[in-house]
């Protein structure tokens, strides 16, 4: 065992063998399907309803992030040693955070219109526009923005050998445990009880009403699976363990150890991976709410299966 320089004891290696072989993966596959999704969407840019407002500033959030993950695969493969300086440091974990509380935005968003739609058609039926779309999108941006920009003030790297911490140093940590809990309160429990209320309401009127489509309870199912997935393996062990993480980073300062500090810090590391795969997953959205995205993929993957069969006969 080795003493990891964010606090805490981990297998040596582990992060190192880990980390970057899941940020490469996600690096490849989230280029691919976030890129096809994106150009899927800007061919129907006429014809971009309300919420594929949301689910093209989805695939924005998944494509400022992806860039980043070659340097961090570097740094970790280079056993944690950061060789592209401190201010771009500092933009490659401002990314990330655009990214992960980007995403959960517009996934709240895109809940709160299906809510919309299905529980309340008539009420909402041609008063919400392109324009208030797209107003709302701006206003995630900008809080998003506000929220991840004090992120950008804590020194990520401290000592002799250059780091990009995830998080911030040992000097800072009491403060930003308080601004870390904070953050998780309004970038991501607060969005995800919006969720689980609409969804779970969306659910209710489904079994209810025998009226609406089965098509449409489907996709609706299906949707609220990909959230519950999303959240799930994505969101919720990313936030519990970081949090804690910081929480024993701050009792080992005041010379208090728990036995739990190791593994809340293992945890943290593989919800770090976890986390980034939303990158990957978040295009299964795409499907599930814009029909011709679906039925363009159908036809495409029939097309690829049918050019393979003749290329073997």
């Amino acid at each position: 065992l080795m003493k990891h320089s964010t606090g805490g004891y981990l297998s040596k290696g582990f992060e190192y063998k880990f980390l970057p072989s899941v940020y490469l993966v996600v690096f490849i596959l989230g280029l691919l399907v976030n890129g096809w999704g994106l150009k899927s969407l800007a061919q129907k840019w006429k014809k971009l309803g309300n919420v594929n407002i949301f689910v093209l500033n989805l695939g924005l959030a998944n494509m400022f992030y992806l860039p980043t993950l070659p340097f961090l695969v570097v740094y970790y493969f280079k056993g944690s040693i950061w060789i592209f300086g401190d201010a771009f440091c500092k933009i490659t974990r401002f990314c990330f955070n655009l990214n992960l509380y980007g995403s959960i935005g517009f996934l709240t968003c895109i809940s709160v219109y299906r809510y919309l739609a299905i529980v309340h058609p008539m009420r909402v039926l041609g008063r919400i526009t392109v324009t208030h779309s797209v107003a709302i999108s701006v206003m995630v941006w900008l809080l998003v923005g506000v929220q991840s920009l004090p992120d950008m003030f804590y020194p990520k790297n401290k000592g002799k050998i250059p780091k990009c911490y995830h998080t911030t140093s040992t000097a800072r940590i009491e403060d930003y445990l308080i601004y870390s809990l904070g953050w998780t309160l309004t970038g991501f429990f607060i969005p995800f009880l919006i969720t689980l209320s609409c969804y779970g309401h969306v659910i209710v009127i489904l079994c209810r009403k025998n009226s609406i489509q089965t098509d449409t309870k489907q996709r609706s199912l299906r949707l609220l699976f990909i959230l519950i997935l999303l959240f799930s393996v994505c969101y919720i062990p990313y936030h519990i363990f970081k949090n804690l993480t910081l929480w024993s980073r701050v009792l080992e300062k005041q010379k208090i150890c728990r036995d739990w500090s190791n593994g809340a810090f293992i945890a943290h590391q593989i919800s770090r991976g976890l986390v980034c795969l939303n990158s990957a997953l978040n295009p299964l959205v795409y499907l599930h709410v814009n029909e011709e995205i679906s039925a363009q993929l159908r036809h495409s993957l029939s097309q690829l299966i049918k050019e393979m069969y003749q290329s073997f006969v």
